[in-house]
């Protein structure tokens, strides 16, 4: 069975559920949450993850001993799942030891799921390695766990007894390894990542994790939508030509920016991507909305995954929206690298929803903005929201500069491009712009950046959205209640700030998130 729904642990959410017991969800807090999913929301799967952030290793253990009745009927790893997201050793120097900590805990999982069932099980067989940018990255994770964990029952001690002997069995034997691909770059050579560890080690299906977060963060939100549906075109054509089962699964938050997965949307999201076997639930889509929404979304989710095939994209159309990329990559990145300053200053405010360690996101490595940092895609969004300036629209303006040929590739790609920035367009807000605008200098000051610096990246922003009303007709500033509630509130929020009141800023940063149903 290949999971549909996968519960993660993303920071995003605005509201905190009432089953935590502070405003932080963290460790048996945790194993609940993940019982919840399951047992509540009905969500087939659950991240675990240790990327970024501190796990509890014993969560099979805690799962049967603090819900036996659940899981005696829904056994993890066969009903249920739970998948753990590891470091990359590449990527996460410093953690890079969590790797074999956290694989040395999937044999003993199985010892105890084993004996809790009274029958042979393995509930976790599953390792997502994100950041995965080669084949061979993939083939050392199988490798090592191959040899180094479940090998070693064959290692002789003294020359009187094996370490199986002495220890136990290790099982599972092998693991199937999940590759997250994040950039640009992996994201266009996905296939040839992909093929380059089916031709290595022999497997019947791979499942392939294509993240949505991350490239809107690092290449906007344009860019990201091509980006997701090139990779599902590029996985189904790895399917036809090796005839390995690919199994794509899409990490997507709330808001169009991250993927524009909640109970409004899910029809319109199962259309966009085609192809895809699996998506993520994230926090705001689980506490931010009524119950009710929520099942019935992971219902909808669930009946209707796999959806179909992806759509194959020409060989002509891939050049065309290649081009268009570059447009939108450099537009968009411009604007970040001069507005670098203000986000950080800002995402200070964003409340912590996770006990997570420091990461700095792709921006930190990334030359081609020249080592600009920025928070992670979730503070880095809700900034933007609060500002008035919808993080959707950031980069727009290099439409203008699409070929005919270009624009009718990118408007066949991402079929529901104005319908999506005209859902984020009501939170733009002219006034907290024009306060921004007007009060420049206090602001500059109070961020300590330059003051033409700081009006030209919000001068461009403006541009953006001016194309974004002239070329796609969308109306932009509240149209709802809520939207109008909203824009009070940043607005209150802008204030505050640039009066130095900051526990009034909290406060109404919150209730903005609150009212949107997410973070960012």
């Amino acid at each position: 069975m290949i999971p549909r729904t996968m519960s993660t642990q993303h920071p995003d959410n605005a509201r905190v559920p009432d089953w935590c017991g502070g405003s932080i969800i963290e460790g048996d807090a945790e194993v609940r949450e993940a019982f919840l999913a399951f047992s509540s929301l009905g969500c087939d799967e659950a991240m675990w993850d240790s990327e970024g952030k501190d796990i509890d290793t014993n969560v099979v253990r805690k799962l049967l001993s603090d819900y036996p009745d659940y899981f005696r009927d829904n056994v993890i790893g066969e009903s249920v799942f739970l998948t753990y997201r590891i470091p990359n050793p590449r990527i996460e120097v410093a953690e890079r030891k969590i790797v074999t900590q956290t694989l040395q805990t999937i044999p003993l999982s199985a010892d105890v799921a084993s004996l809790f069932h009274k029958r042979k099980t393995i509930p976790v067989f599953e390792v997502i390695l994100p950041f995965t940018t080669t084949g061979k990255e993939l083939l050392w994770l199988h490798e090592y766990y191959r040899q180094a964990i479940s090998g070693a029952e064959g290692l002789r001690l003294d020359g009187s007894i094996v370490v199986k002997d002495w220890v136990g069995s290790f099982r599972p034997k092998t693991i199937s390894v999940i590759p997250l691909i994040e950039d640009m770059r992996s994201l266009l050579a996905i296939d040839r990542i992909v093929r380059e560890y089916i031709e290595r080690v022999r497997v019947r299906s791979l499942r392939v994790f294509i993240a949505r977060s991350d490239p809107a963060l690092n290449y906007g939100l344009l860019s990201a939508v091509i980006l997701s549906k090139l990779a599902l075109s590029k996985l189904g054509g790895v399917e036809k030509r090796t005839g390995v089962r690919i199994h794509p699964i899409i990490g997507v938050g709330s808001m169009p920016f991250r993927g524009h997965l909640n109970p409004e949307n899910v029809e319109r999201f199962l259309m966009e991507y085609k192809g895809l076997s699996t998506a993520t639930t994230q926090s705001a889509l689980r506490y931010d909305h009524s119950p009710e929404k929520v099942k019935r979304t992971i219902r909808i989710l669930n009946e209707n995954l796999p959806n179909g095939e992806p759509v194959n994209i020409s060989k002509e159309d891939e050049e065309l929206l290649r081009g268009s990329l570059d447009k939108f990559k450099a537009s968009y990145q411009k604007r970040i690298e001069e507005l670098a300053a203000l986000i950080n200053a800002l995402a200070s405010y964003v409340p912590e929803r996770r006990a997570r360690k420091l990461h700095i996101g792709l921006f930190g490595y990334s030359r081609s903005v020249r080592s600009v940092t920025t928070p992670r895609a979730i503070p880095f969004a809700a900034v933007f929201y609060s500002m008035g300036i919808p993080p959707e629209f950031i980069g727009v303006e290099a439409l203008r500069d699409l070929s005919e040929r270009e624009w009718k590739a990118v408007e066949s790609c991402y079929l529901n491009m104005k319908h999506d920035l005209g859902v984020a367009g009501k939170y733009v807000s002219w006034e907290s712009i024009n306060m921004l605008m007007e009060m420049n200098q206090r602001v500059a000051k109070r961020v300590a950046i330059d003051e033409e610096k700081l009006r030209a990246g919000l001068g461009r922003l403006m541009s953006d959205l001016a194309v974004a009303e002239e070329l796609l007709s969308i109306r932009l500033g509240p149209s709802d209640n809520v939207s109008r509630r909203h824009e009070n509130f940043i607005n209150n929020f802008l204030i505050s700030y640039i009066d130095n009141e900051d526990n009034d800023a909290r406060v109404a940063f919150i209730e903005a998130a609150m009212l949107r149903r997410c973070l960012g």
